[in-house]
């Protein structure tokens, strides 16, 4: 049974961890962060993106897997289904589909219309008991074909979005989506203490977690930090284990070749990966 993302990132702001959010594109990729988050007795987010939904057909049939994982799995484990990014069209896609949480991403819009939007989505979600994670200064890099610099947010920004209501808050703080550039100057701590220091309790979410320092990692979970992301970290370990067996000719030893067994390395490195991650996100054991 899917729950929305609010009780369990309070939890996690209170206890200083974070809850991972993992992006999802196939069922392997499902089937394989549900079985790590139940094995390490860790909360977890499946996030969608809406390049993601449109790959795996639609909204609907992402529930639909997902449900009938939870069910035939036996998860017991609070598990979240969350749109990543999403547009004001996209989020109302994923309220009908049956999402249990939605991220609106008005960052690109005059705060003004950004504000406008949040407000009449927060009444959404609250109607259907869903979670609503708003934006607030553009994440860097590449986010489905946009690509932005790794902006800092603005904190009195932040405080109007969060006093919209809304459940939890992704503010830039020089955080950039995919691979890190040699020349990247960090996070700015300065910028998340500040934001921390006018939201309050609010939950804080940090995009574009793969490979940002551990130390790094652990002190924004320290100023608040209760949500991260992680995707490109998980498409590299699973493309790197599916190479490593392709090289290896093992796809041409007796049946190899069965998406069953071609897809499994791949799988197991995916685990591994978010398991890595549960453990430095301190979440193990917190379900």
């Amino acid at each position: 049974m899917l729950v929305n993302a609010t009780e369990m990132l309070k939890k996690a702001k209170a206890g200083h961890y974070a809850v991972g959010h993992f992006n999802i594109n196939n069922l392997e990729w499902t089937k394989a962060i549900l079985s790590t988050a139940q094995e390490l007795n860790s909360p977890v987010i499946l996030g969608v993106s809406e390049g993601a939904g449109k790959y795996m057909t639609g909204f609907k049939t992402v529930v639909g897997m997902v449900n009938g994982m939870l069910e035939e799995m036996k998860i017991t484990v609070p598990v979240a289904l969350h749109l990543d990014h999403g547009t004001y069209d996209g989020c109302l896609k994923c309220v009908e589909a049956g999402f249990s949480s939605i991220m609106f991403d008005g960052s690109h819009y005059p705060i003004e219309e950004n504000i406008a939007k949040t407000k009449e989505l927060v009444k959404i979600c609250a109607e259907h008991g869903m979670s609503l994670e708003a934006e607030v200064g553009a994440i860097g890099g590449e986010e489905d074909g946009v690509i932005g610099m790794g902006e800092c947010a603005d904190p009195q920004e932040c405080k109007m979005i969060a006093d919209l209501g809304v459940d939890f808050l992704a503010a830039g703080i020089g955080n950039i989506h995919g691979k890190y550039p040699a020349n990247w100057a960090g996070l700015s701590f300065e910028t998340l203490d500040a934001i921390q220091k006018l939201t309050g309790d609010l939950p804080l979410v940090l995009h574009g977690g793969t490979g940002i320092p551990a130390d790094m990692i652990k002190k924004a979970i320290s100023l608040g930090v209760s949500k991260i992301n992680v995707n490109t970290e998980c498409q590299l370990s699973f493309a790197a284990a599916t190479r490593k067996y392709i090289e290896e000719g093992k796809d041409l030893q007796g049946k190899g070749f069965d998406p069953r067994k071609l897809l499994a390395p791949g799988t197991e490195a995916i685990k591994a990966t978010v398991k890595e991650k549960m453990e430095l996100f301190g979440s193990v054991g917190k379900a």
